[in-house]
Order: structure tokens, then C-alpha cells, then sequence
């Protein structure tokens, strides 16, 4: 856990108390994200063996086309209604994992017919109130029971504009503390011997500033179960620092909640 100790330390301060804090993000936010120089790559809590778990992806499927090249899985979750266009999207968009092709040619044979080229972006439901995460790998094809079973977590959630109102927050919340539980609880003073056990799940929450009460019912509520950074103008770059109306907090599961 050192790296995401020094990844902590690096992005801003530390949130303790909500009164500390006062779809156009979404273009932003992949941007940053994708970047080798962002500190998630930089600490290494972003590597090409990353899953990564987004809730409410909306039917663009932004985020997952940016970062999905660069890790092993990516599972975007949201309604069911928004699956159709999504799906659209993705096809029309994806880079693909194209299946080898063989070294030789054979004259006069047949030509055997291409396996389709696969996607590493999953799409599955996930209702805050009611569906468990634990299940959420169980839509990956191809991954065998034992894989599943070993690790059900992941390294990154990520949550891009997804609280606009008050009746959200506490399944939101609940939703992500339930992902975070999948993995060990991070924990600062015990880095050394935790340091081959399966990493913490960090959550990125990305929000427009919209109502200051909905943000602000939403960070008392996450300060309950997580310790909350939010990121700083410096780490941020300027289309996301102060002033631009955006705000990234970063969120890992407090000790004694996992």
C-alpha cells in the first residue's frame, strides 16, 4: 500500500469535515484520466493489469473507450435503459482485441472464417438499491470461476456526474462502500505487511458543481465510511481547477468499514 500512500499524499488534502468544502465533465475527466503523467498511473494504482469499475456511465461510454486500451478490464454499469445506445456507441467506437492471425497462407483451401475481434468494456446492470457488486465480474466472458472467486474487486471506481439530487446520495454512497469492501481496507500504518495482499479500491468521484446542498448532503454522507481527498488545482490541471465549476475528490474505505 505504499504507493497509494505516497499517491494520497501527493493529490491535496484530506477532507475532514463538510464544512470545509464550498455532462461537461465527462470529456474532462477521460482526458485527465488517461494521461500517463495523472498520479493513479504515476503511483501505479493505474496499471495495464487495472480492473476498473465505472457506476453510471451514461450512454456515451467515454471514459471506457479512453482508459479501456490501457487496462485489462473495464465494466461500465448503469440502467438498463441506457444500454441499447451505449452498446451503439461502443461498437461504433471501440478498439478492438483483434485474435491472432495465422503466419501462413494455404492456396486453394478455403479460408477459414475470422473469430470477431473482442472488446475488454462490459456493460452490466446495477441497481444502487438493490443489485450486489460482488456479482459485477461475474459478466465478464471467458473469465473462469477461479479468477472470479480469488479477486471480485477492483483497483479504480469511477463515478463521473451521477448526484443531482438528495434521494441519490445514500445508495449512491452505500453502492461504492459495497465495491470497496470487495478489496482489503486501506491502512497507512500496516503498508509493509499488506504489501502483497490485493490492493484498496480507490474511488474517483467527478462532479459539476450544480447545488451546494446535494454536494454537500453527499460529502457528510461519504465522510461517514471513507476518507475523502479532494484534488488539488496543481494535480488538476486548469480545465478542472477551481473556478471551472468541476470538482474530483478522491474517496478510499475508512478503516473499520470494510
Amino acid at each position: 500500500m505504499e504507493e497509494l500512500t505516497t499517491f494520497l499524499t501527493s493529490i491535496g488534502e484530506e477532507v475532514e469535515d463538510a464544512e470545509e468544502v464550498l455532462w461537461k465533465i465527462t470529456p474532462l475527466l477521460a482526458e485527465w484520466l488517461s494521461k500517463k503523467t495523472n498520479p493513479l498511473w504515476h503511483h501505479g494504482l493505474l496499471t495495464p493489469s487495472s480492473p476498473v469499475v465505472e457506476l453510471g456511465c451514461g450512454i456515451s461510454g467515454l471514459i471506457a473507450l479512453t482508459l479501456s486500451p490501457s487496462i485489462t478490464h473495464y465494466i461500465a454499469t448503469d440502467q438498463e435503459y441506457v444500454h441499447r445506445l451505449l452498446r451503439q456507441n461502443l461498437a461504433a467506437n471501440v478498439r478492438t482485441t483483434p485474435t491472432p492471425k495465422s503466419s501462413k497462407s494455404t492456396r486453394g483451401k478455403q479460408k477459414i472464417p475470422k473469430a470477431p475481434s473482442r472488446s475488454n468494456i462490459t456493460f452490466t446492470t446495477l441497481d444502487w438499491e438493490t443489485d450486489a457488486p460482488e456479482a459485477l465480474k461475474d459478466c465478464i466472458e471467458g473469465e473462469g470461476n477461479g479468477a472470479r472467486d480469488e479477486d471480485r474487486g477492483f483497483d479504480v471506481l469511477i463515478s463521473c456526474d451521477c448526484i443531482y439530487n438528495e434521494a441519490l446520495v445514500g445508495p449512491f454512497v452505500r453502492t461504492c462502500r459495497d465495491v470497496c469492501r470487495l478489496r482489503p481496507v486501506y491502512c497507512a500504518e500496516r503498508e509493509g505487511e499488506a504489501r502483497e495482499r490485493r490492493r484498496p479500491t480507490v474511488c474517483i468521484i467527478a462532479q459539476q458543481q450544480r447545488s451546494p446542498e446535494v454536494f454537500e448532503v453527499w460529502l457528510r454522507e461519504a465522510l461517514r465510511v471513507f476518507r475523502v481527498w479532494r484534488v488539488s488545482d496543481e494535480v488538476l490541471g486548469g480545465k478542472l481547477a477551481a473556478g471551472s465549476g468541476y470538482l474530483v475528490h478522491v474517496l478510499v474505505l475508512r478503516k473499520g468499514d470494510s
